[in-house]
């Protein structure tokens, strides 16, 4: 299992961290120990200085596939759900700053929450759906899928000209603006419409 994470997929956000709009879809991927299951702590990993959440419908791909056509892709996955990348920002800017990968800001352990799916079938519309954030309490981020730069389906058929997704891999869709730094003892839940997808704390 992997995660296939795209960037730069929502318009606003792209504005907020003053980055160029793609062409076509920017991703990076995770491996399997990056991922934290909802309702377990995440722990500030010690080696940065601000850590930022950024939530994101998830997608579940449920078959192997390689170079799959956009009108075919919606059948390779079955669940949508939400979840959180977290980015140690500083990081990040460090290494887009002397022109170097960031995957070390990126795919770090535990720095890919997966919270709970909802079948497909259940969810009126994947390409409009309402999600949002609480930060103790409070509405930080909030989106819908319907800004996205780039629909589920042609993510899918971009990034199986590539690489073979397999079953069980993950994709993260991209995140609204509201980015945020986390802090120790923080509380975050995650809403997809009106269903809770994922609530744990910060350790």
């Amino acid at each position: 299992m992997k995660f296939i994470c795209i960037g730069r997929n929502y318009a606003k956000h792209i504005q907020e961290l003053q980055h160029e709009t793609p062409k076509e879809p920017v991703f990076f991927l995770k491996p399997d120990s990056a991922i934290t299951r909802c309702n377990r702590p995440f722990f500030l990993p010690d080696f940065s200085e601000r850590v930022d959440y950024e939530t994101e419908i998830i997608v579940k791909i449920n078959r192997l596939g390689k170079c799959i056509a956009e009108k075919f892709a919606h059948l390779y996955y079955e669940e949508i759900g939400l979840g959180v990348d977290f980015t140690a920002r500083d990081i990040q800017k460090r290494c887009i700053d002397h022109g170097n990968p960031w995957e070390i800001a990126k795919a770090f352990d535990g720095s890919a929450v997966v919270g709970k799916f909802l079948p497909k079938s259940q969810l009126p519309d994947v390409q409009n759906l309402n999600f949002h954030l609480l930060l103790n309490g409070e509405k930080v981020q909030e989106g819908n899928s319907k800004d996205m730069l780039f629909t589920i389906d042609q993510i899918i058929a971009y990034v199986s000209k590539f690489i073979t997704l397999r079953t069980g891999d993950i994709i993260f869709t991209g995140t609204p603006v509201g980015v945020g730094p986390v802090h120790i003892n923080d509380h975050l839940e995650g809403f997809l419409e009106d269903e809770k997808m994922f609530e744990f704390n910060v350790k």
